[in-house]
């Protein structure tokens, strides 16, 4: 054997030697990692969250706050009506062009929450800016069964 083969070797040896160690380490860094992440049994969890002092109320099926919902934002929108036409009528579309909507003219408007009907209701100007008069609200009840 060459005075190279025997460096070459040498050098193999402490890589394998330098690998071997750092698989070591990595496995005694994974187990203590385990042992720290052992979730504690169900029972002492639930008996933490009971003891300790809750940030955000519970809400009551019975008796629901609120509170915890109000300041959510929505989009609120306001639909005057719909169509479909084809992309070859869209791209002709330009500046004057007129779309003709499935609404009669003084039907009243769509509000929509989150892309769920709320409410109908007629424009009205305010203060120089458009609005909405609401005219039907529909009930709670009547929007869940919309949804099924």
């Amino acid at each position: 054997m060459s005075d190279e083969e025997i460096d070459d070797a040498a050098l193999a040896d402490e890589w394998a030697a330098a690998l071997e160690q750092q698989d070591d380490d990595a496995s005694a860094e994974v187990a203590a990692t385990a042992d720290e992440v052992v979730p504690a049994p169900l029972d002492d969890l639930m008996a933490q969250a009971e003891a300790a002092p809750s940030a955000m109320p519970l809400i009551d099926s019975d008796n629901p706050n609120l509170d915890v919902i109000l300041d959510i934002p929505v989009s609120l929108s306001m639909e005057v009506g719909s169509t479909q036409i084809n992309i070859r009528n869209l791209l002709q579309l330009n500046q004057g062009s007129v779309i003709e909507l499935d609404r009669l003219a003084g039907e009243p408007l769509d509000v929509l929450v989150n892309g769920t009907l709320i409410a109908h209701g007629e424009v009205v100007v305010v203060n120089e800016k458009f609005g909405i008069r609401l005219t039907d609200v529909i009930s709670p009840s009547e929007r869940i069964k919309k949804l099924g």
